[in-house]
């Protein structure tokens, strides 16, 4: 596959991080453009990469096969609008990472049928771990789909999902997930310090818990329950923890979280039309 012109819409850190990502896997600085007002922005940019900036959203989007809008979803209406002309003329696909906008809303300021592919990113992918899904409308060809798929694969794991609203549940899972985690390991350094750890020394001890945990499952074809059964000795320290969890629900708990992160994302969606 050739590598397609690839223009960004804002300069932000979302943006600089999948710039970078797609450097470092070979594609030429010479195929990215990017747009953006706010000159520290660019500034920053500049220290990944030598791409070309543009004075305008018009500017970077032509001639490009792929759009790349990295603002805030306050914007984004404003921004989709600025580049309808040069996307018509171009035929881009139009790649939106930010959150609650919806295709619908992408079209209606686009004017007439364009390719367009939904995405959720999360913040991992600032370090090239991230896990990104991805939804495309029907007006989205299979190399743009190729297209969509390489952009943030750039940054960690891509998957497609075959309904828009499905990315609902990506939101409350992996978008808000790296939430969840930060407030569970808060709650083990606490405990730890309670036990009689030195905070420091907590927190050591439980951030190389968790990656090792998270290494252990992405890198073994064992479920996850097996894995747990493993460090589960019969009668032991894990055990205990385990059965404490499960008794105040875990399950139930974490569900419900995710419930409500789900709804609220759908929320957003309609609130920004």
């Amino acid at each position: 596959m050739d590598a397609p012109r690839i223009a960004f819409i804002g300069a932000g850190n979302m943006a600089s991080s999948i710039i970078g990502g797609l450097v470092r896997s070979g594609h030429p600085v010479r195929d990215i453009s990017v747009a953006d007002p706010f000159a520290p922005s660019l500034l920053k940019l500049s220290a990944i990469a030598t791409v070309r900036v543009c004075d305008s959203n018009p500017a970077a989007v032509e001639g490009a096969d792929v759009v790349v809008m990295a603002v805030k979803p306050q914007v984004m209406a404003d921004a989709v609008s600025s580049i309808a002309p040069a996307v018509s003329a171009s035929g881009a696909v139009v790649m939106s990472i930010a959150a609650g906008i919806t295709i619908a809303s992408m079209q209606k300021r686009l004017g007439e049928p364009a390719a367009i592919v939904r995405c959720m990113p999360n913040t991992p992918a600032l370090l090239g771990c991230g896990a990104s899904a991805l939804y495309a409308n029907e007006h989205t060809s299979a190399q743009q789909r190729d297209y969509a798929q390489a952009v943030l694969s750039a940054v960690g794991v891509a998957t497609w999902v075959e309904q828009e609203s499905s990315l609902d549940a990506v939101t409350a899972l992996s978008g808000s997930g790296p939430a969840y985690f930060f407030l569970f390991m808060e709650a083990m350094i606490a405990a730890g310090v309670d036990l009689g750890l030195e905070e420091k020394t907590a927190s050591l001890l439980t951030l190389q818990t968790a990656l090792g945990a998270a290494r252990m499952a992405g890198e073994n074809d064992a479920p996850l329950a097996e894995l747990r059964r493993r460090v589960t000795s019969p009668g032991g320290t894990t055990q205990s923890a385990v059965e404490n969890f499960q008794k105040n629900n875990l399950d139930t708990v974490v569900a419900q979280a995710m419930q409500a992160a789900a709804q609220r994302a759908a929320q957003m969606a309609e609130e920004m039309g």
